[in-house]
């Protein structure tokens, strides 16, 4: 047996290492923190000689859209808002206005806007239905376990707060937005998660509804 093979595994083993590490160093430095104050500037003025409209247009001051087609994104997670942004850059999430808008926008952009939107506070919403808040609560808390539709706080959590990336905040959001992202999710207009396409073939517009008046309310 060769003994000096350990020692040059170990080597090799050390030099990877070593060159990870610089890797990874070498990406952050080519990537800045995000700057909340810049952000806030591109949302609230655009970028004209970009073709950038300004944010604040549909989703409203410091995030609170009072346009019920248009989510409310104060207080939503910086990394879910940065990968909605880039989703919109492709196929799985094609939207007119924010397919253009995205694609315009720099990574460095996406960063600082998402930055400064996550420490906006959102307006509250209600539930406006009496007659199917309770269909709405059970379908948010339960689920509904003869169409194998898993309780929506499983994965955005008892009062909507979401988790970071991978599932939206959706307390608070407006209902007609909410009803407009499900039913995309069923037909395939909106197709970047797999689980949120498969609960929303499995609803019908009555719960799809109800539980969107619910989430409505959520604080």
């Amino acid at each position: 047996m060769n003994r000096a093979l350990p020692s040059f595994v170990k080597f090799v083993s050390m030099a990877a290492l070593a060159l990870a590490s610089m890797t990874a160093a070498s990406e952050n430095k080519a990537q800045p923190a995000a700057d909340a104050n810049k952000g806030g500037a591109l949302y609230a003025n655009g970028d004209a000689s970009r073709g950038i409209l300004a944010c604040v247009a549909c989703h409203g001051n410091a995030g609170n859209s009072s346009i019920t087609q248009n989510p409310k994104l104060a207080a939503q997670h910086e990394a879910y808002l940065q990968k909605q942004l880039y989703d919109f850059k492709g196929p799985a999430r094609n939207n007119a206005v924010m397919t253009a808008i995205a694609k315009a926008l720099s990574d460095e952009d996406i960063r600082n806007l998402a930055a400064y939107l996550e420490q906006q506070k959102q307006q509250p919403g209600a539930a406006k239905n009496k007659d199917t808040i309770e269909l709405g609560k059970k379908i948010y808390r339960a689920g509904i376990a003869e169409k194998n539709v898993p309780a929506c706080a499983a994965c955005h959590g008892p009062t909507g707060a979401g988790i970071p990336a991978q599932f939206a905040r959706i307390g608070g959001q407006h209902q007609d937005y909410t009803v407009a992202q499900l039913t995309n999710f069923r037909t395939g207009a909106r197709a970047n998660s797999t689980q949120m396409t498969a609960v929303g073939k499995r609803m019908s517009d009555e719960e799809m509804q109800a539980v969107a008046d619910y989430i409505a309310g959520l604080k």
